[in-house]
């Protein structure tokens, strides 16, 4: 689970912690990596994004990036039992 700090009321969200599951990280890790082409060619929101951070950080900082906002949404999924629901950004 990715660790949350917050100061002055907003909420600051980090990486992926090495407390946990080692396994469960790489999983994510390598699900991000192999994600990210596809992903930062897509019109949505995460699309858009990825493609903000790959043009100001290194690629591996983005997959770990990537993968801490796959973290966040799989728990949000499995806590409130709902489906992911991709959408379109209107431009």
């Amino acid at each position: 689970m990715p660790k949350q700090v917050t100061t002055g009321g907003k909420p600051k969200l980090l990486g992926i912690t090495k407390r946990g599951s080692k396994y469960l990280r790489k999983m994510l890790i390598q699900g991000a990596r192999a994600a990210m082409p596809r992903l930062s060619k897509t019109v949505t929101a995460i699309g858009m994004w990825l493609r903000g951070l790959l043009a100001r950080a290194h690629g591996n900082t983005v997959v770990v990036a990537l993968a801490a906002k796959m973290a966040r949404i799989v728990w949000a999924l499995l806590r409130h039992e709902s489906v992911y629901e991709s959408k379109a950004v209107v431009a």
